[in-house]
């Protein structure tokens, strides 16, 4: 082999695709995504706020007064931190509001209930409910509105409803319900790392969040372009002027500079990502650690933990480009290639379902299992070193399996690509293929 072809044609693959609009519309866009995502949330939860005109109408006569004063508190509020027997309010009904009123059950049920209905048809309610003798033994209750979809505005009015209901039931018990939250407080962890330098406060979802966030951009990265130096390997070959090329360089060189050339373009890419990621969630870091409380810290990144991360994604990146790269070589045309990679996916997608029980117990044997596999090793056991660093042997066993597979691999694509380049016409079966690497 060569090594001026392999330089020759990986630069030529680099340059020509990095000239290419496409390159520069996908690489700017997951930034203005990311941006988004960060900011516009932000921006509408602030703007946003819903707030529920809302008749009562309680045939008990025992639970309008404290719901109609729950309802009405909640636009002044902020959420609760606790509510009745340890329940906690969901975040995203903290800005849900209401315009409670009550109403005395008339003697004609029939005719009240279409005057509530005439008035929400026209705007003047939202909904009504109608709270009947049933409430006590866990009969739903009556909710009627124009829109029954709003099942967050829903959730935030069956809290309130429990809310009065548990109150009514203690009071009838002989039982304070004062006393009642009080002695029913949860109990909160104070989460202590451990490590060789000792124990502190950390809250362990930072490692678990920079742990997916390294898991999902590999996990792009595959899908866009394991694809991508599947269709370099497939360019000449469409294009019939491979006889030509192979004049100049071997088959060997040929697929290396292609491979090289389109994974540093890849590489490129998400550098540009990354650093696009580090710029726009800086502020918000740097924000958060002000509000943090005293003795907790955010997770930190060891230079061990840095250097694993970065070999193990290069690695993966390089486990997956080879793979597609054998896959190009075998087929003649993009549709045959496409139907075979659909079957790669399959070891994408099981580190994807595996991914939390991993992160909920690092140690566990399919954990272990899982992350020595080299087609799982890049996406997994990056997860098992945010959250814990597993044994000094595993990660040995794991690098060379790693490389013992890629190496593996160029050398299989190098021998298919030897023979598959000049091959048209008739698709290849599997069996074919087996016999391509063995006479190649």
């Amino acid at each position: 082999m060569r090594l001026s072809n392999v330089v020759v044609v990986a630069k030529r693959e680099y340059l020509q695709r990095a000239k290419t609009k496409a390159f520069w519309v996908t690489t700017l866009i997951l930034p203005l995504f990311v941006t988004a995502i960060s900011v516009v949330p932000t921006l509408l939860l602030s703007k946003s706020g819903s707030t529920q005109r809302i008749v009562v109408v309680d045939e008990t006569g025992k639970l309008s007064p404290d719901l109609v004063k729950r309802l009405n508190s909640r636009a002044a509020q902020q959420p609760k931190k606790e509510e009745s027997k340890g329940l906690r309010r969901r975040d995203d009904e903290g800005s849900i509001s209401f315009q409670a009123t009550a109403e005395a059950p008339a003697a004609d049920r029939a005719a009240q209930q279409a005057e509530l209905n005439r008035r929400v048809l026209g705007k003047e309610l939202d909904a009504w409910v109608w709270l009947g003798p049933g409430v006590f033994a866990d009969k739903p209750v009556e909710y009627h509105a124009r829109n029954v979809s709003n099942i967050l505005t829903q959730a935030a009015l069956r809290d309130e409803i429990s809310a009065a209901v548990r109150q009514v039931r203690f009071r009838e018990a002989g039982i304070d319900p004062a006393r009642v939250d009080e002695m029913s407080r949860s109990v909160e962890l104070d989460k202590q790392r451990v490590s060789a330098t000792g124990s502190r406060a950390e809250s362990g979802l930072g490692a678990a969040a920079l742990a997916m966030v390294l898991f999902f951009i590999l996990y792009i990265a595959i899908i866009m372009w394991g694809q991508q130096v599947m269709q370099g390997v497939l360019e000449e070959k469409g294009s019939r002027v491979i006889e030509v090329v192979i004049s100049s360089v071997t088959p060997f060189e040929l697929m290396m500079g292609k491979l090289i050339g389109i994974c540093l373009l890849g590489l490129t890419q998400l550098a540009l990502w990354l650093g696009t990621m580090l710029v726009v969630t800086s502020p918000g870091i740097v924000a958060s650690m002000a509000f943090l409380p005293a003795g907790v810290s955010l997770p930190t990144l060891s230079a061990v933990t840095l250097i694993n991360f970065v070999l193990l994604f290069i690695l993966g990146f390089l486990a997956y480009a080879t793979l597609y790269a054998g896959i190009g070589a075998s087929f003649n045309n993009l549709q045959e290639a496409q139907q075979a990679a659909s079957l790669a996916m399959v070891f994408v997608i099981i580190p994807v379902m595996v991914m939390y029980p991993v992160i909920n117990d690092p140690n566990s044997r399919m954990a272990t299992i899982l992350s020595l596999i080299p087609m799982f090793t890049p996406l997994l056991m990056p997860l098992r070193i945010a959250i814990e660093m597993p044994p000094v042997w595993q990660l040995a066993l794991a690098y060379a399996l790693t490389i013992g597979f890629v190496i593996g691999m160029i050398w299989v694509c190098a021998r298919i690509y030897r023979v598959g380049i000049l091959m048209y016409g008739k698709k290849p079966t599997f069996a074919e293929i087996w016999k391509w690497t063995r006479y190649a």
